[in-house]
Formats: structure tokens, C-alpha cells, sequence
């Protein structure tokens, strides 16, 4: 009896840290994911996604023990120029109507310093999967003014060569480096 008692134990213990991060939704209005690319070295055109979908699990007291996975519509797509949008949409880019959605799963988090994470994960663009790691600036973590709830935000940061993606249209004249730039603003689910 005693042994099984001390394996469940023991089980037990090393099952906790898994469950350890509580649930954190985003807030879709305080939150945006960016991008930025070259066009022929002339300008630097900055898009953005409108809609992101995310589970996020958080932890503020041992952040590597987080975990996040965002949904992205392609249809949300908004460069603030709507023939662009639609051109960015179709077969000669994101193909939109076989590819609706980008994903990222993290696969792992790790301390970088005071206020700082790597998280490293798996992205999926036009149905390619690949692995990534966004450089990740904790922002604050606290009790947000307006709604008393626990609160945090962070900044992250990755680039990525689109063509390894499927999406290397009119590369290299188009940047085939893509620098991607997200703050997110999340609050404890309750």
C-alpha cells in the first residue's frame, strides 16, 4: 500500500508543473499581429492580420512553463489598400480560398534574460509547416486597471524567408524576408 501510495505521489509531482499555467484569452482589440516587407527596396509596406484566435496558457511565476497557439484568418489580411489585399489573397500569394488560416504552436518556451523569452514553435503558412522562434518581451504582468482581472502583455518579434512558405511571388524584387511583429494584451480567463 505504501509504495503505491508513494509512486502516486511521486506521479503526481512530476505531472504538476504541466498544469501549472493558468488560461489567459486575448484581447482581440489590444492585440495585432504585423508585417513588414521590402517593395523593390523602395518603400517598406506594413500589413496586418484584423482577427487572431488564440489559446494561451501562462504562468507569471515560471514563464517556460507557458504555451500558446494562435489562429490567423488570411481573410483578414488589411495592407490599408484593398486591390493589394486582394492580390496578397489569392493563388500568387497566401492562395486564401485553399489556405484559410495560419497557426502557430509553440513547442517551447525559455528564459532570455530579465523580461525576456524565446518561444519556439511550429508556423504554418499555405499549408507549410515550419519551425520558428520569436524573441518575446514581457511587457507587464499585473491586475488590469479596468477590469481588475489578471492581466499580461508582451511583445514578439521573428522573421521569416516566405518563399520557404510557398508564398516567394515576385522574390527577390519583393523581399523574400518578412519581419512579423506581434503585442498582445491578455487577460486571466475566469
Amino acid at each position: 500500500m505504501f509504495k503505491r501510495l508513494a509512486l502516486a505521489t511521486l506521479l503526481t509531482a512530476a505531472f504538476l508543473p504541466a498544469f501549472a499555467a493558468d488560461k489567459y484569452a486575448i484581447d482581440p482589440t489590444h492585440t495585432q499581429v504585423e508585417f513588414t516587407y521590402s517593395h523593390f527596396g523602395f518603400s517598406n509596406i506594413t500589413g496586418r492580420f484584423d482577427q487572431v484566435e488564440s489559446e494561451f496558457l501562462f504562468d507569471p511565476a515560471d514563464p517556460t512553463k507557458s504555451s500558446v497557439k494562435v489562429t490567423i484568418p488570411m481573410a483578414s489580411l488589411s495592407t490599408g489598400v484593398a486591390k493589394l489585399d486582394e492580390h496578397l489573397l489569392t493563388a500568387d500569394f497566401f492562395d486564401a480560398a485553399q489556405f484559410p488560416t495560419a497557426t502557430f504552436t509553440s513547442t517551447g518556451v525559455t528564459a532570455a534574460g530579465e523580461g525576456k523569452l524565446k518561444v519556439a514553435g511550429d508556423l504554418t503558412i499555405h499549408g507549410v509547416t515550419r519551425p520558428v522562434v520569436m524573441d518575446v518581451t514581457i511587457n507587464k504582468v499585473g491586475t488590469h486597471p479596468m477590469t481588475q482581472a489578471n492581466a499580461a502583455g508582451f511583445d514578439a518579434s521573428f522573421d521569416i524567408k516566405r518563399s520557404e512558405f510557398g508564398v516567394g511571388g515576385y522574390a527577390p524584387a519583393v523581399s523574400d524576408e518578412v519581419r512579423i511583429e506581434i503585442t498582445v494584451e491578455a487577460q486571466q480567463a475566469r
